[in-house]
């Protein structure tokens, strides 16, 4: 009698189990996510062994140290008082974390991807035509080109993009008042801020060893 093929190693059902046992379980609606999730984390695993997207190799590493951003942020952000359909935009998106889990949980509106790299760009691609996203695109090329011909946001998302600093002076002229910037970082909120941005919400949280958190900088 032939054995039943062994389960796919990250298979929709094991990944909502380390999601429930990280904090964050997927509920029956959330079903579909854990599907994406699976589906985006055998991508990120194949292709991570020849272009190098991410230092954790397994996929239960990935999720335990990397989508968990992804998995906070979207609690972080549904508390922001963002208009109903927002423009959103990822800049510096690299192998899609935290913007494409985070569109598994979260698709308010529309939401950029910006990538100069053309590879990592390719892989991105490739993600979202293995799991189709509502409002959700990638853009290869410069932030700067991107952010001159687009919508003004509503929200920016910035991981390992610039230093913070920079990254508002980025965004600030493409950010009308009451829009968000939004960063990943290791530190806290810093004690002063330029003069047109003010603190808006701030969550920490620990990974592991780290100690992580998100600001949100609202334009004034």
């Amino acid at each position: 009698m032939a054995s039943s093929p062994s389960p796919h190693p990250c298979a929709p059902e094991r990944v909502r189990e380390l999601c429930a046992s990280l904090g964050f379980p997927l509920d029956e609606e959330g079903g579909t996510a854990a599907g994406a999730l699976s589906a985006y984390l055998a991508l990120l695993v194949k292709w991570n062994r020849v272009m190098n997207l991410v230092g954790p190799s397994t996929w239960e590493d990935i999720l335990a140290t990397l989508i968990i951003d992804s998995l906070h942020l979207a609690d972080f952000i549904r508390r922001l008082p963002l208009p109903e359909a927002p423009e959103c935009r990822d800049l510096g998106a690299g192998a899609g974390l935290p913007g494409l889990p985070l569109r598994m949980l979260w698709q308010q509106g529309n939401y950029t991807l910006v990538e100069a790299r053309e590879k990592r760009a390719l892989f991105l691609r490739s993600c979202l035509a293995a799991v189709p996203l509502p409002g959700t695109t990638i853009y290869q090329g410069r932030a700067e080109a991107f952010m001159a011909g687009a919508p003004h946001a509503d929200l920016t998302v910035s991981r390992a993009f610039l230093p913070w600093e920079r990254v508002l002076e980025l965004v600030s002229p493409f950010t009308d008042s009451g829009g968000f910037c939004l960063f990943l970082t290791l530190a806290p909120l810093p004690p002063t801020l330029p003069h047109s941005w003010q603190a808006a919400l701030e969550h920490r949280y620990a990974v592991r060893n780290d100690t992580r958190y998100f600001w949100a900088l609202q334009k004034s």
